[in-house]
């Protein structure tokens, strides 16, 4: 016995006087677990009391309950054309479909489903909408371990001064670094300040240890080149070398 044929049984026992406390409890006789609670039995004995006729649910107001339709399955898919990393709740602000209707038209549908994109030699959080016959995005970027290029470059206000790369798998010590940093900067700067030379001329560099030794501070005392001092865990202050 389903709901409609429940409301008649409590239409036609209201009809004779019968009050809802006992026409619920003839219904959890007959039906058990199956029976209608109390409270909508009492509430539908109100309505037929009240002249109702009609046992059928009241219309339902907003969306139908079935949204695969044409019109639906194009806004879903207009959706994921204009974005391929959308997420469900994108395509919900967007189209306003409930979350159900949404993954029946995505995967029962469009015949889509959602995968990783992948990265060469690094996973990504990326994910994107392909088709079940599509190959996931493919996207190249640079792994962890393969070899960079390391510039030194030094500079003032109005522009650099001197730029050195090293070569690939050197080591860069103190010796190194004077040689092939500093005197070439030494000799940049009275090229292009034949009068004043060094005078003046401030060095801001961090605390590596090439840039600490004893012959570096040495070297550039020598040379008139005042070194200033950096705070440690504060690359903020020296941005150039990060």
């Amino acid at each position: 016995m389903d709901n409609e044929y429940n409301r008649y049984y409590i239409k036609i026992r209201t009809i004779l006087g019968i009050n809802p406390k006992t026409i619920h409890e003839e219904l959890a006789i007959a039906l058990g677990s199956k029976a209608p609670s109390y409270p909508t039995v009492a509430e539908w004995a109100k309505r037929f009391r009240e002249g109702r006729e009609d046992a059928n649910d009241d219309p339902r107001s907003g969306r139908p309950v079935s949204e695969l339709t044409d019109e639906n399955i194009e806004l879903v898919q207009e959706v994921i054309n204009n974005d391929l990393h959308s997420t469900d709740d994108d395509i919900i602000a967007e189209t306003f479909l409930s979350h159900g209707t949404i993954e029946r038209i995505i995967h029962g549908c469009l015949k889509m489903k959602k995968i990783t994109s992948r990265w060469i030699q690094r996973k990504s959080t990326n994910a994107s909408w392909v088709g079940e016959d599509e190959s996931p995005t493919t996207i190249v970027r640079r792994g962890k371990f393969e070899p960079k290029n390391l510039f030194f470059i030094f500079f003032k206000s109005n522009g650099p001064v001197f730029m050195h790369a090293v070569d690939e798998g050197k080591t860069i010590d103190h010796n190194y670094y004077i040689e092939n940093c500093l005197k070439p900067v030494v000799k940049e700067i009275w090229k292009q300040r034949k009068s004043a030379g060094t005078k003046g001329i401030k060095l801001p560099q961090d605390n590596a240890r090439p840039h600490i030794h004893s012959d570096v501070i040495n070297y550039l005392t020598e040379e008139g080149i005042i070194t200033m001092s950096h705070p440690p865990y504060s690359p903020d202050l020296a941005p150039c070398d990060y």
